[in-house]
């Protein structure tokens, strides 16, 4: 799995310097053979694989008002030991919005090294950012007890100044991806 997770690395082409950076420490993390799940919440080990999605329409992104992060995000989840970060968003993606994708998940487009904040903070998650190509009219079935609730948001009026430090990058990213 180790070396699935390497590729899922190595495809991504970085956007600026932050992202190499982030790629750079990703990569020499996998391959110093520290455990990359978490295997007991909420920071265990204190730096571990998360599967991000943002699930999008044209120039709409549908983001969770997370209850734990106190930020509007794209939905994810941990990997769970020895489950390729791909899996990762397909299980996320029932479990958290109640609906399955209707194409195959491609190579991650970005890829993030972050302290979290919120209520449980102070671990670093290593996120890989996916697609999930949707329609806004897409039935959701969110999940009450992570969320307080979900929305579309345009890019334009995604709100940053409370989400993701890294989702202004993501979404310039995208838009100069728009096939990714």
């Amino acid at each position: 799995m180790r070396t699935q997770i390497r590729n899922e690395l190595i495809a991504i082409k970085p956007l600026d310097d932050i992202e190499h950076e982030h790629l750079l420490d990703a990569l020499g993390w996998v391959d110093s053979g520290a455990d990359l799940f978490r295997v007991s919440k909420s920071a265990t080990p204190p730096k571990h694989l998360v599967s991000y999605f943002a699930v999008v329409d044209a120039d709409h992104i549908l983001l969770v008002d997370h209850k734990n992060a106190q930020l509007w995000l794209p939905a994810g989840g941990h990997v769970e030991p020895g489950e390729h970060p791909r899996t990762t968003v397909l299980r996320e993606l029932e479990e958290e919005l109640g609906f399955n994708a209707t194409h195959s998940i491609e190579a991650p487009l970005m890829v993030t090294c972050t302290k979290t904040v919120g209520l449980t903070a102070g671990h670093t998650d290593v996120s890989l950012w996916y697609i999930v190509r949707s329609s806004r009219t897409q039935k959701l079935k969110f999940d009450k007890n992570e969320f307080n609730s979900v929305r579309w948001f345009s890019f334009s009026q995604v709100p940053l100044d409370r989400s993701d430090p890294h989702l202004g990058r993501f979404i310039k990213k995208l838009n100069l991806n728009p096939y990714q």
